[in-house]
């Protein structure tokens, strides 16, 4: 039988924090990609996905500290920072939008929006390193 490697308990209180931050992030995606428009959708108002995206990543950012550890705190930081980073976007873009001209211009903008997010998929590796 093949056991499964866990977290110490601190740990694992750490990684139900980091989940609970993104479930929020999930639906901050959700919301920008909810904007760009499909064969099955008209895509929903830029400004209104803005404003979900930047509602979720403050819920966000509220919940960091529930993993905030010495052993993650690379990784934390980067996360932080990212969210930061993506907020601030979202500011300049609700702000002073500019021209997106079309399709491809939306999903740029998406895609400034997000990419500082990817920060979590280290952290998530992280966790993974930490089982014993």
């Amino acid at each position: 039988m093949i056991r499964r490697k866990r977290l110490s308990p601190e740990l694992d209180a750490a990684l139900a924090g980091f989940r609970a931050v993104v479930d929020q992030l999930e639906a901050a995606k959700l919301a920008m990609t909810g904007t760009v428009p499909s064969t099955r959708s008209a895509g929903t108002p830029l400004a209104e996905g803005i404003l979900e995206l930047e509602q979720r990543l403050a819920a966000a950012q509220e919940l960091m500290p529930t993993w905030r550890r010495p052993e993650l705190e690379p990784e934390w930081l980067a996360c932080d920072a990212g969210i930061r980073e993506s907020l601030e976007h979202a500011r300049r873009l609700r702000e002073d939008p500019p021209e997106l001209g079309g399709f491809e211009g939306l999903i740029w903008a998406v895609d400034q929006l997000l990419a500082p997010l990817e920060a979590f998929e280290a952290a998530a590796e992280r966790f993974r390193t930490l089982r014993r």
